[in-house]
């Protein structure tokens, strides 16, 4: 793999693609890669690091790469580039696999220790944490984050030359039609993140079981001499921890975990808490980011940086480094009546619980708007009477609901829609919309 010099990627400006073709650049490898027209939010990441794409896909655009590496989506192995580069006998491999044989090292020819942070929610928030707290110590990581943008670091991606890589492992299937395989089982880390468990692709697990199980997978994959650090908290994580072998640290609200996180306070768009582990205080915590939830996300943190020997005071200096990352809880600006405007990727009931419940602490006078695109026909339909109850319990709370936005992996199934989601949100919660088009929302 080291002999490689030439990386055409398929699918380029995907959230988990950009990154890995972001680091490729800054490794010396020369870069090529296509996508559909669309705006991403990987745009601009991709322009910075000197990649443009080739709009659509063709067999013209391929040439003669020493390795294609290709997107689930638009086709994943029938996209006519992948069956191009098989016909010239070219390697190709999946965005999963990708993330597994970069994390490897063998690809850049040295050895490096990886760490996964995965969990159905959360994880895209504690790997660019991580990624920040030790850049923010010189210790200059490799870095894979599913997003756009992470405003404490120039790139989504990174190819660093300290002895760590850090990357988000996704619970989704390597392919869809021909690698059932969860992507984050390529990944061998010598530490791994579980933030939590809950039943979400629904495309892919028949149940919560089924879910749980891939998780159990892949502690096997952990390295002896490295740890699992999880959220005690979660119900499926402590059936996890209570079957493995390997050496697991917990971390939460609850006292019986090893890590305790206490006093969370949030004051306007900062949040500050407290940790304790066996009877000993490390003191108050800051982040220039709201949510309970994120101090749970930092506290992750905090403990994988001490497994890796980091003092307190570099934890705290690198924390209050980060500020967010794109689409989560991102401040877009006012608009001209005053109004605050927001945009978080919250897709799952759970996250959109915790993302109200976070904007409602930080302005508890203030009337919030809800405008919920539903993402997927599978989630929306199978986690139907859960998303209906997910704007409960929020004061002055008015929500207008869209049409679903679908993924190209599916097809849609008039069995559910955004309107009738409305409709049954509309049983427990008066002030609901339904609009279908984001034009028109934005006109209403």
């Amino acid at each position: 793999m080291k002999d490689k010099k030439h990386i055409h990627f398929v699918g380029i400006k995907g959230v988990g693609m950009a990154p890995l073709a972001i680091i490729a650049k800054e490794a010396g490898f020369t870069v090529t890669g296509s996508d559909i027209e669309k705006e991403f939010i990987t745009d601009i990441a991709l322009k910075r690091a000197g990649i443009t794409p080739n709009v659509g896909f063709s067999p013209e655009y391929v040439g003669k790469p020493d390795l294609v590496i290709t997107t689930g989506a638009h086709g994943g192995f029938d996209n006519v580039e992948v069956i191009d580069a098989k016909a010239k006998n070219i390697p190709v491999m999946t965005q999963g696999q990708a993330v597994g044989v970069f994390m490897d090292g063998k690809l850049f020819g040295r050895k490096v220790k990886g760490i996964s942070v995965t969990g159905t929610h959360g994880k895209t928030t504690t790997t660019a944490m991580l990624a920040t707290v030790l850049t923010e110590n010189s210790l200059d990581p490799s870095y894979i984050i599913g997003t756009g943008d992470v405003g404490s670091l120039p790139a989504p991606g990174h190819y660093g030359n300290g002895n760590y890589f850090v990357a988000e492992a996704d619970e989704y299937m390597t392919e869809p039609t021909y690698d059932k395989t969860i992507k984050f089982l390529w990944q061998y880390p010598q530490f791994a993140i579980f933030t939590n468990i809950e039943y979400d692709h629904p495309d892919v697990y028949a149940s919560l079981n089924d879910v749980r199980e891939a998780f159990t997978q892949f502690t096997e994959n952990i390295n002896p001499k490295g740890a699992l650090i999880v959220c005690g908290d979660d119900r499926e994580i402590q059936k996890i921890i209570q079957a493995t072998q390997k050496r697991y640290i917990t971390y939460g609200f609850h006292p019986t975990n090893d890590f305790i996180l206490k006093n969370v306070h949030i004051a306007g768009d900062q949040t500050f808490f407290q940790v304790e582990s066996k009877g000993m205080s490390f003191g108050e915590f800051g982040l220039r980011v709201s949510g309970e939830h994120n101090a749970l996300n930092a506290l992750a943190v905090v403990v994988v940086c001490l497994e890796l020997g980091l003092s307190i005071e570099k934890i705290k200096k690198g924390l209050l480094a980060f500020k967010g990352s794109k689409r989560r809880l991102e401040f877009i600006g006012e608009l001209v009546s005053g109004a605050k405007a927001y945009d978080d990727y919250a897709h799952h009931p759970t996250e959109i619980r915790k993302t109200l419940t976070t904007l409602r602490k930080q302005y508890p006078n203030k009337k919030i708007l809800c405008i919920f695109q539903p993402h997927t026909y599978s989630r929306t339909k199978l986690l139907f009477k859960e998303f209906s109850r997910a704007f409960d319990n929020i004061d002055e709370l008015f929500v207008v609901i869209t049409d679903i936005f679908s993924s190209h992996r599916e097809k849609p199934d008039e069995s559910v829609s955004g309107k009738k989601l409305a409709k049954e949100v509309l049983t427990s919660k008066s002030d609901v919309h339904f609009v279908g088009e984001l034009g028109d929302v934005v006109e209403y």
